[in-house]
């Protein structure tokens, strides 16, 4: 039986994202990011249609990600060090340079069901950095947050994000921090593959065959 409703917000992470010689993303490990209020992001891109013969001839789909806000008390050190880099000095004090560039990271966090937490995780995001803002005391006090403005976009691969369904398996919902969740291969998938693979070999060696009797019969 699967979830009916959601609730809450926990459990965030991130991991930060480097870029190898070949272009392809690695993932860090996933780090904690405690003390998360809320998380709001709207959808980037809408799809818009092409018309000709005096119909809707097609519809294009413009998925560019999420934009949004992410809430926390407050944004912890290493993420101010790690993704934007801000510089730690020999006294450890807190710098930030105009000359440095933000990082990119994945982004991780789960909403609580009535059932079973459902697990996020966006592949490609940036962070801007935050306003500097607080309020004095009155009659009470009242915690001052610190909002992130993210902006998630495709990873070179087309991927965006990923989620827990009623059906993951166990073990990757265990390990869903441990480090970045990346799609399997559906067995069809696999299958197909492993045929063209199949094929091309065949197709190889029938030509290499072919070329070595060929050669056997000029000589």
């Amino acid at each position: 039986m699967g979830n009916k409703v959601k609730f809450n917000l926990c459990n965030a992470h991130y991991a930060p994202i480097k870029s190898g010689e070949n272009g392809e993303s690695t993932f860090g490990t996933p780090a904690a990011l405690p003390g998360a209020v809320s998380i709001s992001l709207d959808p980037n891109g809408e799809p818009e249609s092409f018309y000709a013969d005096g119909i809707e001839y097609y519809i294009i789909n413009n998925n560019m990600g999420y934009d949004g806000d992410l809430e926390l008390a407050m944004i912890p050190e290493s993420f101010r060090t790690d993704i934007l880099k801000e510089e730690t000095d020999a006294n450890k004090v807190l710098v930030e340079n105009c000359n440095s560039e933000t990082g990119s990271f994945s982004l991780l966090f789960e909403f609580d069901g009535d059932v079973k937490k459902i697990r996020h995780v966006l592949y490609n995001c940036s962070a801007s950095r935050p306003k500097i803002e607080s309020k004095t005391n009155e009659e009470s006090k009242e915690v001052q947050t610190e909002t992130l403005t993210i902006k998630a976009r495709p990873l070179a691969s087309g991927y965006v994000k990923a989620k827990t369904g009623d059906s993951t398996t166990q073990a990757v919902y265990d390990k869903w921090y441990e480090a970045v969740y990346m799609p399997a291969s559906s067995p069809a998938v696999e299958a197909a593959q492993a045929s063209a693979l199949s094929a091309q070999t065949i197709s190889r060696t029938a030509a290499a065959t072919a070329e070595k009797e060929s050669d056997t019969k000029k000589s």
